[in-house]
């Protein structure tokens, strides 16, 4: 044989396959036996390119499946796979002829037991608590009573309905809602969102800033309400500048959002109940302090007024101060005149004696009277003087003054007549607003008690299936008084319906059970019901026809 011979070998009886044929035919065997699989493995390797499609690995111990899912399969996914965490996924086997692999394309991913999907929230919750997001010293005051309330929840469901409903019973105020998915994979993105926007608003925009937050949703199972224990929610809570109600799920249902709110609700209608305080007991809080203080005013009043009578008890009566001194007025007058008296005749006396001097004498006596009046007179003008300068100096002095303190005491007179003008300014607006506020609540109060009044008035209740039975024209109430009267008549919610007189069959079935209140007239169950004896037959009264028992 020429080992160097180029002619082709002989062929065999084998069939040769192109390289893609040979890939073909194993994609089809992989895809016609592996449809649709469930396959349950641990996240590893997880890729998330800018295509939007994801790649991961599921692995066990012993080997390693690729998988992948497509933009609008994830789209789909409630719980994306992270690395680490053990899932179930569900798809069908293919292969990838470009890279001579086989691979998963997964429709789904659920977590492979609740034990899987708490430890992954117990990773996260411990995560987000050690950067200190769920501190209670971050935690803002709810407001007593918010004139705007921001409702982030869906538009469509039961939860909105009880908040509106619970909200217009305790307290109405200015509700505003911010529709979002409360449920899949939209659920976290507009949460958050809706919190941002709510915070974005600014103070005295054409939409009011809110400044309370309700975010709300039903009860659920874990995987249903996943997208509230979500990061971006969870951080998003946190950086809320207005506070924020935490009302997911019912009370055994717990989320990271409730940690990161300033408040946890057990249920939507408790976050309405938390926001808002009870209109009516707060009226009636009012309206205790306020006779509390009418009482106070009238008993401090009484009690001073007791204080002033006991005090004007201690003091003397006033003929007791003035008696003394009307006794020595009237002893002074009773010596006046004799006193009198005396000093002429004393006066008298002197000028008798100076009448009997010598002349030179008596001009001495003038000379030395007249020079002791002349000085006596120059010492009074001197005194006058200087009485008359002091008297000129004080008066300047206190001229000096008057000025600036009748200046200051028009100044303030005029600040007191502002400041009255400016307190009887409010309290002639309440003056005004009162009786429309007084007729608002008496008319609010007279709806509520005609309501009660359709509710439970005397054609509501006939409307509900009940009826009035009338014997011989009165109101029959029980067994033996329908059995006597003569004339029954049912009145029905539409009209009124006339029995006629019949006699009752020897050996019909009884009315009812003893006591039971039931009236039974045949029918499929009166065969179950106790019977009892038969009454003799009545008395015909006299003249009148026969008439039978309609029972």
């Amino acid at each position: 044989m020429d080992m160097f011979d180029d002619s082709p070998a002989p062929s065999g009886n084998q069939p040769e396959y192109t390289v893609s044929e040979l890939s073909g035919a194993v994609k089809r065997v992989i895809e016609g036996e592996f449809g649709l699989v469930r396959v349950r493995g641990e996240v590893g390797r997880v890729s998330r390119p800018a295509s939007g499609h994801l790649y991961f690995d599921l692995k066990d111990d012993r080997s390693v499946i690729a998988a992948i899912s497509w933009k609008g399969q994830v789209a789909r996914m409630q719980v994306r796979p992270e690395e680490g965490m053990e899932v179930v996924a569900t798809g069908r086997m293919t292969t990838f002829p470009g890279q001579s692999k086989y691979q998963l394309i997964v429709d789904d991913v659920a977590p492979a037991g609740a034990g899987a999907l708490m430890a992954m929230l117990e990773k996260r919750r411990a995560a987000l608590q050690a950067e200190g997001l769920f501190d209670a010293a971050r935690k803002k005051p709810i407001p007593f009573l918010p004139e705007v309330i921001g409702v982030v929840t869906s538009p469509s469901g039961a939860v909105i309905r009880d908040i509106l409903h619970r909200l217009r019973d305790r307290f109405p105020r200015r509700v505003l809602i911010w529709p979002v998915a409360v449920q899949g994979q939209n659920c976290a993105p507009e949460v958050a969102a809706a919190i941002r926007g709510f915070n974005a608003l600014p103070d005295g925009g054409p939409i009011p800033r809110p400044d309370l937050i309700i975010v709300a949703r039903g009860g659920g199972s874990l995987e249903d309400l996943w997208g509230f224990n979500e990061e971006i929610v969870v951080r998003a809570a946190a950086a809320s500048r207005i506070p924020l109600i935490s009302a997911v799920g019912h009370e055994t249902d717990t989320t990271l959002i409730d940690h990161a709110a300033d408040l946890r609700a057990p249920t939507p209608t408790a976050a309405a109940e938390l926001a808002v305080p009870v209109r009516l007991e707060l009226l009636a809080a009012v309206e205790a302090l306020s006779a509390r203080q009418l009482r106070g005013v009238v008993q401090g009043m009484g009690q001073r007024g007791q204080r002033l009578r006991d005090l004007s008890r201690a003091l003397p009566r006033p003929e007791t101060l003035t008696g003394a001194a009307a006794q020595r007025l009237d002893l002074w007058s009773g010596r006046l005149s004799g006193a009198l008296g005396m000093a002429t005749a004393k006066k008298r006396n002197g000028f008798e004696r100076a009448a009997r001097l010598r002349p030179e004498m008596l001009l001495r006596l003038v000379a030395t009277r007249a020079a002791a009046l002349q000085a006596t007179g120059q010492r009074l003008h001197d005194r006058q003087a200087r009485v008359g300068e002091r008297k000129a100096a004080a008066l300047d002095k206190w001229a000096s003054r008057l000025a600036p303190a009748l200046a200051r005491l028009l100044s303030g007179a005029a600040r007191d007549v502002a400041q009255g003008r400016a307190r009887l300014a409010p309290l002639a607006a309440r003056l005004e607003t009162a009786p429309a506020r007084r007729l608002a609540a008496l008319s609010e109060r007279l709806e509520r008690i005609d309501r009660t009044r359709q509710s439970l008035g005397h054609a509501e209740t006939l409307a509900r299936g009940f009826a009035i039975v009338r014997g011989d024209g009165h109101v029959v109430t029980g067994r033996a008084a329908a059995a006597a009267a003569q004339v029954l008549e049912l009145e029905f919610a539409d009209g009124r319906l006339r029995l006629p007189p019949t006699r009752t069959p020897p050996g019909a079935a009884a009315i009812g059970a003893a006591g039971s209140g039931q009236a039974v007239a045949g029918g499929p169950s009166s065969a179950a019901t106790p019977t009892a004896a038969p009454k003799p037959p009545r008395k015909k009264p006299s003249g009148g026809e026969d008439q039978g028992s309609l029972f």
